[in-house]
């Protein structure tokens, strides 16, 4: 077996202008590269106009089945020494055959964000009852963390969870945040106060948590600026903007749909403020780091603030609504206090998304791991049993499915 071979099995083929989970699974992928490791990223999905297009030749695409044998033999052939799972779901489409084939590879899971908390604060936000944590999403994507070596966590709070509530070995999780290239030091050329003007929010609108956040922003906090703010506008961007989204354009009320932006940081650079009252959802925004890198402030919730800024904080954070409009609208005529935030938010960006923090740390804590791979794995014997137990049911469905598929 080589080991500088890596094996990416992406849920859908990476979106780094779509989605922040696209931009995350790239920088683990720009990770190994750095490393000396050969990639590979496969996924069984269908590429979209929005599919990014490895140029590096040390990154091979390859496009692989579900339920089907010839996966098996192209894992045979590949022989990778790590496999990274981009979601728990992957983990069961494919783990028991990587398990199966490549017994001897190391299992990491990138879990994105835990699924399963963003379903149930959905829940609750929707049916305004208690969070309720149990539910059939959380034994799935638990499952999947014991079963692999390796968890990547994206946030402080959820691996807390997992640790705490969970009773997850400490072990089999790592904190690893969004990688940033801050090595030049603070970003230069940033827009002042002055030059520039209005609101904006940006997302990827198959994600429920920025749906519910732009139905909050036209519905009842918008209006409410605006009637303080009346020459104010509030752009709005985004990738898939079907046409209900298209439907909230309204240039008498200063909202403004824009469509998906070719570049996320140039229009966030140009707003005062991005607005973003996050009601629900879980994992690190990537257009909160988007913003911290153009030097504009936030105005979110403490949902939205999760992760992302500990006590200090680059803006407004507060989840009364009419709290947040007052806030809003004294940040964006404050200069002071906006020249504060985005020197604050320049301070965050340096000192939280590093990647040189976290990178060396990630690799030393993979050579452990891989250096005494079945002695981890002994380590975490519930894991063994979940994996020899749930990986039979898994197994054999599959198979179930792929002699199915041939008689069609």
């Amino acid at each position: 077996m080589k080991q500088n071979k890596v094996l990416f099995i992406g849920l859908v083929w990476p979106e780094p202008t779509s989605s922040a989970a696209g931009i995350r699974i790239l920088q683990l992928v720009q990770f190994f590269v750095n490393q000396g490791y050969e990639v590979t990223f496969s996924s069984a999905a269908q590429k979209t106009e929005a599919s990014f297009v490895f140029a590096d030749e040390s990154v091979e695409e390859v496009p692989i089945v579900l339920n089907s044998s010839c996966f098996n033999e192209f894992l045979n052939e590949l022989n990778p020494s790590i496999v990274v799972f981009d979601r728990f779901v992957s983990e069961e489409q494919f783990g028991w055959r990587v398990t199966q084939e490549c017994p001897d590879a190391m299992q990491i899971l990138d879990t994105e964000d835990l699924h399963f908390l963003r379903a149930a604060r959905e829940i609750s936000y929707k049916k305004k009852t208690e969070i309720n944590l149990f539910n059939e999403i959380t034994l799935r994507e638990i499952a999947s963390i014991l079963r692999c070596d390796l968890s990547l966590l994206i946030s402080e709070v959820e691996l807390n969870l997992l640790e705490t509530t969970f009773q997850i070995p400490s072990l089999l999780l790592f904190y690893l945040p969004f990688l940033e290239d801050v090595s030049k030091g603070s970003p230069k050329n940033l827009k002042s106060f002055d030059e520039r003007s209005d609101f904006v929010f940006i997302g990827n609108y198959l994600h429920e948590p920025n749906w519910q956040t732009l139905v909050e922003l036209k519905k009842n906090i918008w209006p409410r600026i605006r009637k303080r703010l009346p020459k104010s506008k509030l752009h709005i961007y985004g990738a898939y903007s079907s046409q209900k989204v298209f439907d909230f354009h309204k240039e008498s009320e200063g909202f403004l749909v824009h469509g998906k932006a070719e570049n996320a940081e140039n229009v966030i650079s140009n707003a005062r403020i991005l607005l973003a009252p996050i009601p629900f959802g879980a994992g690190q925004k990537g257009k909160f780091v988007d913003a911290l890198k153009v030097g504009t402030p936030i105005a979110t919730t403490t949902i939205g603030a999760e992760s992302m800024f500990d006590r200090a904080v680059p803006g407004v954070v507060t989840d009364d609504s009419a709290d947040f409009i007052e806030q809003s609208v004294d940040l964006y005529q404050n200069q002071i206090r906006w020249g504060k935030a985005q020197a604050l938010g320049i301070q965050i960006l340096n000192e939280k998304f590093d990647r040189n923090r976290y990178e060396p740390d990630l690799i030393q804590k993979i050579k452990e791991i891989q250096s005494s791979l079945q002695n981890h794995r002994n380590q975490n014997f519930v894991g063994q049993i979940l994996k020899q137990n749930t990986f039979n049911s898994l197994k054999f469905m599959s198979l179930w499915i792929q002699e199915k598929n041939k008689t069609k």
